[in-house]
Order: C-alpha cells, then sequence, then structure tokens
C-alpha cells in the first residue's frame, strides 16, 4: 500500500486511530480517548472491501508443541548462550546485574508510551546540550523504550537519529491498518525503519560499550509463559560484531532487530513477533513475544525485588537511578461516547494510567527502602498540547522540543526530597531530607 493509500486509509479509519491510542499506540495516556478538547467522531465512512493480507506468523497454525519445561531452558536458533532471562526470577536478575562492572554508575529506565517516546528523546537531546548527561551504567527499555534504548545507550552520537525518529515520521511509517489473524494492523511499515536505523555499526557500538561493563536490557512478554523476558542487548551485540561475527553476525543481527519489533507489539493491535528457538533437546520451535509493557509500563527489577519479598534479593548497586515516564499520569476528565470504542478507550485509558501508578508507587517504595535516590520525569502539566491523531508529527515535535527545554533548562526531573540513610530505619520514620538537583546527582 502506498503512502497516500495509507493515509486515506487512516482517516477513513479515525475511530480505529483512537481504539489504537487507548490501547498504547500513542497516546497510551488516553488523551485522546478522554480529552475535552477532543471529541471522537460518532460516524465514519466504510472503507471499500479489501482482499484479506497473508499472515505473517509464518507456521502460525502448525507450530511444534513445547512445554513450559522446554522453553524455560530453549536458546534463540543459532546462537550460542541463553542471552536473556525472566525478568520476574530475581536470581538471574542479581546474577546478570553482578556481571555488569559499571552498575554502580547511574541507571536510566525507558517506559512504554507509543508517540510519548518523542518526551524521551528530547531529553536524551537536552541532556547532551546541558553537558551534565551522566554515562549509564545499565539502560533499560520497553515499548517505545525499546526503541530509544540502543541509541541512549551509545551516547549523545545518536541524538540526532533519535530526533528524527520521534519528530519526522507519521502513522503511515509506523503501521498500516488491514490485519491479519494475529492483529488489527501490520506494523511492516516500522519493522523496515527499525531495520534502516538498527544497522551493523549501531550494534559495534553498542558491543564496545557493553565491553566496558554496562549493560542494555529490553524486555518483551513471552505470550506461552506470561512471563517478561529481559534481553541483554549488549551480549548479541557482541555476537553481531565480534571475533565470532561470520558465524553468528546475521543471526544476531536479525535477533536484535525482532526483539526491539517484539516490545512494541500491543497485542492484538500490532502483530507478535515469533523467535526460532532451540530446547535443551534439540527441538525447534517457536515463541511467540510481544509488548513488554504488558507485563509492566518499565523495567527496574523484578516484582519480588521491588516489593521487598523475602527471595527478592537486595538494593541495587546503582546509588541513582533515573526513570522517564513516557505517560501523563494524572486523570483526565472527558465525556466518553457510549460506543464500543468510546467504552473500550476510556476504560483502557484509565487501565493503563493505574498500571503506570501502581508501578511507579510500588518502585518508589523500593528506593525509599534501600535509599536509592529515584529520579521521575512525566509529561506533567507543563505541557498542555493534544495530539489530533496517531503519531502526529507536529504534536511528537512539540513533545520533543518541550522535553528538551526541561532537560537543558536542569527541569526535566523536578527537584524531590530524597531521604538521608542516615541514622533511619527501613520504616522512613525521622529521616533527613535533601533536596537535590539534575547536577548534583549526575556529579555523584
Amino acid at each position: 500500500m502506498t503512502t497516500v493509500t495509507t493515509m486515506c486509509a487512516l482517516r477513513r479509519g479515525a475511530w480505529l486511530g483512537a481504539g489504537l491510542l487507548a490501547l498504547g499506540i500513542g497516546l497510551s495516556d488516553g488523551t485522546m480517548a478522554r480529552s475535552q478538547h477532543h471529541q471522537r467522531p460518532q460516524a465514519v465512512e466504510k472503507a471499500p472491501p479489501k482482499q484479506e493480507a497473508p499472515d505473517p506468523i509464518k507456521g502460525q497454525q502448525d507450530r511444534t508443541p513445547f512445554t513450559a519445561a522446554e522453553t524455560a531452558t530453549a536458546k534463540p536458533e543459532g546462537l550460542p548462550g541463553p542471552l536473556r532471562f525472566a525478568g520476574d526470577d530475581p536470581a538471574a536478575y542479581a546474577k546478570e546485574i553482578d556481571a555488569a562492572k559499571a552498575a554502580r554508575d547511574p541507571w536510566l529506565v525507558i517506559s512504554g508510551g507509543g508517540e510519548n517516546g518523542a518526551f524521551a528523546a528530547g531529553i536524551l537531546s537536552g541532556w547532551s546540550q546541558a553537558g551534565d548527561r551522566p554515562t549509564f551504567g545499565v539502560i533499560s527499555g520497553v515499548s517505545t523504550g525499546a526503541l530509544i534504548a540502543p541509541f541512549a545507550f551509545v551516547g549523545s552520537r545518536a541524538d540526532g537519529v533519535l530526533k528524527q525518529n520521534y519528530t519526522e515520521i507519521s502513522a503511515a511509517d509506523v503501521f498500516e491498518f488491514g490485519g491479519t489473524n494475529a492483529a488489527l494492523t501490520d506494523t511492516w511499515p516500522l519493522k523496515e525503519r527499525i531495520e534502516k536505523s538498527v544497522t551493523p555499526d549501531l550494534l559495534k557500538a553498542i558491543a564496545a560499550e557493553h565491553a566496558k561493563g554496562r549493560r542494555l536490557l529490553v524486555a518483551t512478554t513471552q505470550v506461552e509463559t506470561e512471563r517478561p523476558v529481559i534481553w541483554d542487548m549488549g551480549e548479541i551485540a557482541s555476537l553481531a560484531t565480534g571475533p565470532e561475527s561470520k558465524q553468528y553476525g546475521e543471526k544476531a543481527l536479525k535477533l536484535f532487530r525482532e526483539i526491539v519489533l517484539a516490545s512494541t507489539a500491543v497485542p492484538g493491535v500490532f502483530p507478535p513477533v515469533m523467535i526460532d528457538a532451540v530446547t535443551e533437546g534439540g527441538k525447534h520451535i517457536q515463541e511467540m513475544h510481544n509488548d513488554g509493557g504488558a507485563m509492566s509500563p518499565f523495567y527496574l527489577a523484578p516484582a519480588a525485588t521491588l516489593a521487598g519479598a523475602p527471595t527478592g534479593g537486595g538494593k541495587l548497586p546503582a546509588s541513582t537511578v533515573y526513570l522517564i515516564m513516557n505517560n501523563r499520569l494524572t486523570p483526565e476528565f472527558g465525556l466518553t461516547p457510549r460506543t464500543v470504542l468510546g467504552v473500550l478507550g476510556g476504560t483502557m485509558s484509565a487501565a493503563i494510567k493505574a498500571q503506570m501508578q501502581g508501578a511507579l508507587a510500588i518502585t518508589k517504595g523500593f528506593a525509599a527502602r534501600t535509599h536509592l535516590d529515584l529520579r521521575v520525569a512525566e509529561i506533567d502539566g507543563r505541557f498542555d498540547k493534544v495530539s489530533p491523531g496517531p503519531f502526529d508529527s507536529r504534536y511528537m515535535k512539540a513533545l520533543f522540543e518541550h522535553g528538551e527545554a526541561l532537560a537543558k533548562a536542569g527541569k526535566a526531573f523536578p527537584e524531590a526530597q530524597i531521604a538521608s540513610p542516615k541514622g533511619r530505619s527501613d520504616n522512613l520514620k525521622g529521616a533527613e531530607a535533601l533536596p537535590l538537583d539534575d547536577r548534583t546527582l549526575a556529579a555523584r
């Protein structure tokens, strides 16, 4: 389908765009679904009949059956090592972090949020211009955060790519309407963009940083197991570009791209990604992976660790974590149309915000217990623009510039009261408060 035809389909499918936004593609905070400034169309022109597209999920109905035990020990096909761990396993998580020599440096955690990823891209650009952007020991990304994290990992030299990716695209560069048995849309445009931007040169740069003891982590959800999977992207990049690249290069590059695409695959809206794997017994299987945000809007540590469970492990090696929430967290009033999409969109908007608020509350509790300086940037009342449609370039450019300006001024992460660990108990009674700003934390 040409770009012109795609844009016509977008206009005819404006109602579906609203549903996509509410489900996390674009304004997953529900701005379009529940804003006072936007009304969903009550009637739409019927699209002409369209021939059913071939299902991109190869072998969907003929997949080799496998068990939970088999997939637990499976490895990506044709590559050595597991290259991943279960995101809800504290022991596996601790093993990964303990092996990262730079894990004591500040961390960067980037949430999902669709087109609102322009906020994080802008913050990174402004941070570079301010001259106090840390070199992060660990960077994690979920959903749109997975698209940003690889470029954030290599530093300010990739700021221009992020700016282009989040200010010069439209919905036609991400998906087209007309789904398959697996999803409502087809994401071949996004897949092509990933293939063009995730290059061997990028992986070579990532591998070099990985060799310094830094870690790049991306989360997907394995649908069969209903568990989060955390991928060591630096290790995959090392296989793609290292001494054994002749043997593993093409497969490692392909897997890297598949993981990024899978992490953005909103269930039922974007098609899942099938990842080829081999079990310990030599059985070839296909695992279904989709949006990492289905399990959590961002990834810092296993839930048991954050919640303080006895088996959850202890504190992080880092003293400072920067968390970028590519969403609005506050409820917004709006009259919801009494239609299927209206009810679904409004309810999903509320559910997404509740999930993010809950995850943030648990993370703040963990930070308080372990004396972690947690710095949170979010899309708050300082930005009041509303997107007229999915992946609107003018909206994304404005949001990018907003994040960029905040970071340049040292205001992206509002001043917080961080409790001093001196003489305090885990319940924080009598804690001493220390106001910190961005530059103070960056210098730590």
